[in-house]
């Protein structure tokens, strides 16, 4: 059987997709993917050992220029490609309007979400089956929901298993005592203070760890080089794809995350991770499989979902939620899942 996925975007969303993969596979043994994903997170699926073809898509780029797609040559060989193979189903477990547009240009049984289930409801007349998913659940349930009723396999009980070939990662030597810590994200709202960083770096260190701090823009390295900073065991690592951080992740002993991409690729590599929740709920949007902690802040006004901080009271740190998350409990919690390792 051969299928088309459609889902593009972002990198967390690309990851959730992956159980989903894995059970179909236990289900179908003949069961072969293509996937349709932005150019950026192509590397993500082509992990997965039943992914055959990753086709590369440019929407992001293509919407803000639309009148001149006609003699853009990527766009040409994008239709040439999404056309040239007739599938016997193609997903799309997106459930956009822009990820519907890309589904009816592929050739196959068309399936997606309903129009109830769907994020963007309009998208579900682009298909010719629909299906119901409860939507308040997580992302990595509700993709292996969906592919278990338009595949017709019973649904796993089992932890999602992201399937992810770590032979096909770049190689990685770290220390033996590595701990990640990933500080970026893109809300404000979603970042832990950078002085409760230094302040984990610390215990860390002291503790006879090292840390590892990845990142991937200017801002990102930035902060990187003030954490590490406070410590001669903290290590800036080199500008890295994400096939090589994935890599690190694979090798190293445990992560602390805040809501983050990476956050999800560390899940997907099966790497005991705390991740930190202040404005985000985990139970929609939290890191997924073995070996997963999350501490969300108690707060009165937490998870707000919001983009700033619009609390009044008094703080001590930006955003307020987070003084609930202090290094010293995190440290603690990293200690306890230590011990049991």
């Amino acid at each position: 059987m051969k299928v088309l996925i459609i889902k593009t975007s972002s990198m967390g969303d690309v990851i959730h997709t992956l159980p989903a993969l894995t059970d179909a596979a236990k289900a179908i043994p003949d069961i072969e993917f293509d996937w349709v994903v932005e150019a950026p997170f192509k590397e993500i699926p082509a992990w997965h050992p039943r992914v055959k073809r990753v086709i590369p898509v440019a929407l992001r780029r293509w919407r803000k220029m639309p009148l001149s797609l006609r003699g853009d040559a990527a766009w040409q060989q994008f239709r040439q490609e999404i056309k040239a193979e007739q599938y016997d189903i193609i997903i799309d477990a997106q459930g956009l309007i822009k990820s519907a547009m890309v589904t009816r240009m592929a050739r196959g049984l068309r399936c997606g979400l309903d129009f109830k289930s769907a994020r963007e409801g309009l998208a579900s007349l682009a298909y010719h089956k629909k299906y119901t998913v409860e939507f308040k659940q997580h992302a990595v349930v509700r993709a292996r929901q969906l592919f278990s009723q338009v595949l017709g396999y019973e649904l796993p009980k089992t932890v999602a298993d992201y399937g992810v070939d770590t032979d096909k990662l770049p190689q990685q030597t770290i220390g033996d005592n590595s701990l990640v810590f990933l500080h970026g994200t893109t809300w404000a709202t979603k970042h832990w203070p950078e002085s409760y960083w230094h302040e984990l770096t610390k215990l860390a260190t002291t503790a006879d760890f090292n840390v590892l701090l990845p990142w991937g823009n200017d801002t990102e390295r930035e902060r990187a080089r003030r954490i590490a900073a406070v410590s001669d065991k903290a290590t800036v690592l080199p500008k890295m794809n994400l096939a090589e951080i994935a890599g690190v992740l694979a090798n190293a002993k445990m992560a602390v995350a805040v809501d983050t991409g990476l956050g999800h690729l560390a899940a997907a590599m099966a790497l005991p991770t705390i991740s930190l929740y202040g404005p985000t709920d985990p139970v929609l949007t939290g890191t997924d499989g073995a070996n997963q902690i999350h501490l969300a802040a108690q707060f009165s006004c937490a998870p707000c979902l919001q983009k700033s901080c619009t609390y009044k009271g008094p703080r001590d740190v930006e955003p307020a939620c987070f003084m609930r998350l202090p290094p010293l409990a995190v440290w603690q919690r990293l200690r306890e899942a230590l011990a049991c390792d």
